[in-house]
């Protein structure tokens, strides 16, 4: 039975009998039993799950949840606990069997598709990431935040976990920001200095980043270079190249070798920001909890093994590229970088030689590679499964994609920076369905509200937006520039005793059980096309009609324009 070789499904094996009784039949048919049971007895689901991921921790929870504190909405989760993230990436694990030797990243530069792939061991990964992690004590001081603008690269990773392992905080940046959004990010987080490089190359074209950069007025720049050793661009005095700053480390004794700072499991390691395109930006704290709950999740719903290789073209600045960071590492993955352009045939010869088992993307990419045909004989047979989000996704697309790799599922991914994880997705126990979503997340709570805030029943087809409940490990339960109560609480509806959360999806629940994302709640839109706008345009009449257009309702959902006319007969 192949769903008792899911991690989920064997988990189920081990302790669905005990959990759940006499009412556990197998993975397949207790699947919704079981999480319905992770809502409602999450302290249990996480006993499992954090036995299933490389978490170590140097002082132990003193429990799992403690609820005794009423202020808080979410919860105190893992209380007492002492630990360093970045430190559990990097350390071998006898149980998820990552070991020294182990590959931790492959990665190809742009357009060379001729080269071998590189390797990167967790041995060697580990080393580089304490060499920087020296420089960085030579420059920064504990608890500073410390930005990265630059694409998702081999070494914007290891700048990543070093930062979080030497005690510092990262904040994430896009590398497709302008210099307006740089600085807005920088002022918010207060930034004490920034890694970013000389330019980005994209189809064999260099476009100029560190100039960009400097327009947010950066206090402090490390400059990496896009090509060779050497950045190509004249620096500012208060600046350093990357060769540089590693040379801040010649005189030490062991610059390989860092003793991490260990904090508690709720200190922040990141800021992440929301779109920001209906006013300021969200500074979103990221804290140890954010990491091992889209780990968790990595290891429950796309089924990240020991020996998978995980691919997923995004950027450190938006909330896929931690999560793909964590979820390789601490799942004993191995993190697969191309470091070029997604929307080029280079790439999908990358996934080919690099055997990547686990592809994730946005529709709009899989839709490029289908109009475009740049996939033409390539072998993508080793991918088990796709993972996909960001848009809604289109089925005809879909179906194209699935069928690159024996028609494996594709399991659809949707949640929010803020959950630091999906809250609806979909599984391996579960027949997909393209463009849907199987189940709420493992101890994920929601329900559909219906126009006066009343929850619809459990089982009922309906629309509505989606209040989730508030227990909920990893959410976020802070802002750095805005009111949280307000943002994500205030004016949100009790049910069983609980305040919900505030997400603003509209979601559909068919007759089969699946989830369909319908837009936004609060009818604005993001320039990425996440959101949604209902906006009633005009009054039209034409006076050779017999029909008078009462409205014209123009419905942009996801990168589609929807027209609806409204018609009286005159």
């Amino acid at each position: 039975d192949q769903s008792k070789l899911t991690n989920l499904g064997n988990a189920l094996e081990i302790h669905g009998p005990k959990l759940l009784g006499r009412a556990y039949k197998d993975p397949i048919t207790s699947f919704r039993l079981f999480q319905k049971f992770t809502v409602e007895h999450p302290e249990a689901y996480w006993e499992i799950a954090l036995k299933e991921i490389s978490v170590v921790f140097r002082e132990a929870p003193k429990c799992i949840l403690d609820r005794t504190d009423k202020s808080k909405h979410g919860g105190t989760w893992l209380p007492g606990s002492v630990l360093n993230i970045a430190e559990c990436c990097l350390l071998p694990s006898n149980h998820r069997r990552k070991e020294d030797n182990t590959v931790a990243i492959v990665w190809r530069e742009d357009r060379c598709d001729e080269s071998a792939v590189n390797l990167m061991t967790y041995k060697e990964l580990r080393e580089q990431v304490m060499l920087v992690a020296n420089a960085l004590d030579t420059m920064f001081s504990k608890g500073d935040a410390i930005a990265i603008d630059m694409p998702m690269t081999v070494r914007a990773v290891i700048i990543y976990l070093a930062i979080i392992l030497a005690g510092y905080v990262v904040v994430s940046i896009a590398d497709s920001f302008a210099a307006r959004e740089i600085a807005t990010r920088l002022r918010v987080s207060k930034a004490k200095g920034i890694f970013t490089q000389d330019f980005i190359l994209r189809g064999g074209r260099k476009f100029p980043l560190y100039s960009k950069v400097l327009g947010a007025a950066p206090l402090k720049a490390i400059v990496l270079p896009a090509i060779g050793n050497d950045v190509g661009i004249p620096l500012r005095e208060q600046d350093l190249s990357w060769k540089d700053f590693l040379s801040s480390v010649d005189y030490h004794p062991r610059p390989n070798y860092y003793s991490p700072v260990y904090n508690p499991v709720d200190a922040v390691v990141n800021i992440l920001f929301s779109s920001g395109t209906t006013g300021e930006p969200k500074a979103i704290p990221w804290t140890q909890l954010s990491s091992i709950r889209c780990t968790a999740e990595g290891w429950a719903h796309i089924d990240l093994k020991v020996g998978d290789v995980y691919c997923w073209p995004t950027n450190l600045g938006w909330v896929m590229g931690p999560v793909i960071l964590f979820s390789s590492f601490l799942n004993g993955a191995t993190l697969a970088l191309y470091q070029g352009s997604p929307l080029e045939r280079s790439f999908g010869k990358f996934v080919q030689d690099a055997g990547v088992t686990v592809l994730g993307t946005v529709p709009s990419l899989v839709k490029a590679w289908r109009n475009t045909n740049c996939l033409e004989g390539l072998d993508w047979t080793k991918i088990r499964s796709f993972a996909s989000t960001g848009e809604t996704s289109n089925v005809d697309d879909d179906l194209w994609l699935s069928s690159k790799a024996w028609y494996n599922a594709i399991i659809e991914s949707c949640g929010g920076t803020e959950l630091s994880s999906a809250y609806i997705q979909g599984s391996l126990l579960q027949p997909q369905a393209f463009g849907a979503f199987s189940t709420a997340t493992m101890t994920a709570g929601l329900v559909i509200l219906d126009e006066c805030g009343v929850p619809y029943p459990d089982d009922q087809p309906c629309v509505g937006e989606v209040g989730l409940f508030p227990l909920y490990l990893g959410a976020s339960d802070r802002l750095l520039n805005a009111d949280h109560e307000e943002v994500y609480f205030r004016g949100m509806p009790m049910y069983k005793g609980m305040c919900l959360r505030r997400h603003g999806d509209i979601i559909k629940r068919t007759v089969g059980g699946y989830i369909i994302v319908q837009g936004r709640a609060d009818d604005t839109m993001n320039l990425g096309g996440i959101k949604a706008l209902l906006l009633p345009l005009t009054f039209l009449s034409s006076p050779r009609s017999s029909f008078k257009c009462l409205h014209i309702y123009a419905w942009l959902y996801f990168h589609k324009l929807e027209l609806i006319f409204y018609f009286s007969q005159t």
